[in-house]
């Protein structure tokens, strides 16, 4: 089959690769449709998280067709079209009885660190993604859900991911009705955790990012009050400024440690690697929201230490919630929001591209060519 291959910082190919195969009896095949390349592969592709080995296979977002079948999967059949959850979860361990699907203690040795992620490093189980024609799903009897058929797949490829994550942060950041949201980043999750922001309530919905085109994507798809923080002399006064000198009520991190707009934390984070990436996100978030206000983070940080002004959230009386989107949980919810019209994920979609040219994809999304939002890369031709 054929399958993204990395082979180093800003290096990846297509090759041809060994099919899967049934390992264990909760085991499926699935035959990929639609895989998409995720800002967290990005992370991946600049050589950001530790132990990501040469030769591994990208993509966490990806639904195929169910090709075949471990003995104990008795609720798929072959043939069925499949959207498959981004983190892999038994479904049967202490954290999966709690909903905490993207902490699962069961699928990866590093598993008290982070649960197991389809193509996400060795770190993240080591278990191969969905950028290839072919991908095995553990624990199919569990993970996988079928996509309606009045669904199309452009959508149903997003909530494996992306929407999840973005309607998570949203929900993590217990928005009350009327409240101000800032929304760190307006890549494809940033642009999903604003517009989820409504759906819980929000009066106000203010997106920062420092790329034009993103921005005024996000002015008409949240939609929302859109500033490039390039043109702020200082983005938290500004904050403070246009909340009559209060903060934000809620700031979401959709953004991670492949952030810009601070010299000292590039350098530390992202050039020498000192810490686990640019963490100016996580500041602006800390300092731009109110006395008792709360901080979501969904971004991607490495697992090591980072910079962030501890003292500043024990002292404005702060709630900071993060974590990996328990995608199972929100898919019933999810696909009732698409079928209503409330959300339209495959509106992201801004190129479709052969798996054979997932070297060029990964180009254009990592520089911003071409006024890319969300590539998609199709298998099959």
């Amino acid at each position: 089959m054929l399958a993204m291959n990395y082979r180093g910082p800003y290096r990846v190919r297509v090759e041809q690769k060994a099919e899967p195969k049934i390992e264990h009896p909760r085991d499926a095949v699935v035959k990929v449709t639609r895989s998409c390349i995720c800002g967290s592969d990005l992370h991946l592709y600049h050589g950001m998280v530790p132990d990501t080995r040469v030769g591994m296979t990208f993509g966490h977002e990806f639904c195929g067709i169910v090709e075949e079948l471990g003995s104990e999967v008795g609720n798929l059949k072959v043939g069925d079209h499949v959207l498959v959850p981004f983190n892999i979860a038994c479904g049967q361990c202490h954290f999966c009885k709690q909903g905490l699907y993207g902490n699962c203690h069961e699928n990866n040795p590093q598993a008290t660190a982070v649960g197991a992620i389809y193509g996400y490093s060795h770190t993240g189980g080591g278990f191969d993604g969905g950028q290839a024609q072919y991908v095995r799903v553990p624990y199919a009897d569990f993970g996988p859900s079928l996509i309606p058929d009045w669904m199309d797949p452009d959508d149903a490829v997003l909530l494996t991911d992306v929407v999840p994550t973005g309607y998570q942060a949203a929900e993590m950041g217990g928005i009350q009705r009327g409240d101000t949201v800032l929304v760190l980043g307006a890549g494809p999750v940033g642009l999903l955790a604003a517009r989820s922001a409504w759906l819980f309530g929000a009066g106000r919905v203010i997106v920062l990012d420092h790329i034009d085109y993103r921005l005024e994507f996000a002015r008409s798809y949240c939609p929302a009050e859109v500033y490039n923080f390039k043109e702020l002399d200082d983005v938290v006064v500004f904050m403070k400024k246009t909340t009559d000198g209060l903060g934000v009520d809620v700031a979401i991190d959709a953004v991670g440690g492949d952030a810009k707009g601070n010299f000292l934390q590039t350098l530390f984070g992202t050039k020498l690697k000192l810490e686990a990436g640019n963490a100016i996100p996580a500041h602006w978030a800390i300092n731009s929201v109110k006395k008792g206000g709360v901080v979501s983070i969904v971004g991607v940080y490495g697992p090591t230490g980072n910079m962030v002004p501890l003292g500043n959230i024990v002292n404005k009386g702060l709630t900071v919630r993060a974590n990996q989107a328990a995608v199972k949980r929100h898919i019933p919810k999810l696909i009732e929001h698409v079928k209503e019209g409330r959300l339209d994920p495959k509106a992201i979609i801004t190129h479709r591209v052969p798996l054979e040219d997932v070297a060029d994809a990964y180009h254009l999304f990592s520089a911003k060519l071409d006024n890319c939002i969300k590539p998609v890369l199709l298998p099959h031709g």
